[in-house]
């Protein structure tokens, strides 16, 4: 593993543990055993570090997404849905300290959306991936043609956000991630489905 690669987990771990706003440069470079020189040879501030840990060390909702347009017509829709909002938990519940830290910093957060922009990518992927997917199953007759896709997507992806964001701000309790997606998509179902 590379230099860079080492400081990218590391960032990612302290950041996690303390977010944004009280992490320094020269603490994730104590964390991942270099200078903070060594820091700077692969990223130009905070903000570019925070970027390059959110776009490379998100967990693995993107792949998924992106496959989802191939799924339509395969197993069930209920159950191809059950696994996006998994993913979606699954990323949100991880990213949140560090999403939440991005909004608390105004530099930060220009460099993020400017990097998003130049990269044509965003959040708002996930929900036009979903709703791709949403539509080609209408297009297969397993959805109802009238169905609004666009706002599914939305709902689905609106309650995974919300459920891992309670998941936080809650007191310590159990959670069934994949009781909560399965319940999601079953409400979600009982208006798309034909």
């Amino acid at each position: 593993m590379g230099t860079r690669d080492v400081i990218l987990d590391a960032a990612a771990t302290v950041m996690a543990e303390r977010g944004l706003a009280n992490v320094t440069t020269r603490q994730i470079a104590q964390a991942a055993g270099f200078t903070e020189a060594a820091l700077y040879k692969h990223f130009s501030n905070k903000a570019d570090l925070l970027v390059a840990v959110m776009r490379e060390r998100s967990p693995g909702f993107t792949p998924l997404a992106q496959a989802l347009n191939a799924r339509a017509g395969t197993g069930t829709v209920a159950d191809n849905l059950a696994g996006v909002a998994r993913a979606a938990i699954a990323l949100y519940s991880k990213g949140f300290p560090m999403f939440a830290s991005m909004f608390a910093d105004p530099a930060t957060l220009a460099v993020h959306k400017e990097e998003l922009l130049h990269q044509g990518t965003g959040p708002h992927k996930a929900n036009e991936a979903v709703a791709a997917y949403l539509r080609a199953e209408q297009k297969l007759g397993r959805l109802r043609p009238e169905a609004d896709v666009t706002a599914a997507a939305g709902l689905l992806l609106g309650a995974c956000f919300q459920y891992a964001f309670l998941g936080h701000m809650s007191p310590p309790a159990e959670r069934d991630d994949d009781a909560a997606a399965a319940s999601f998509v079953r409400a979600l179902l009982q208006s798309l489905a034909s």
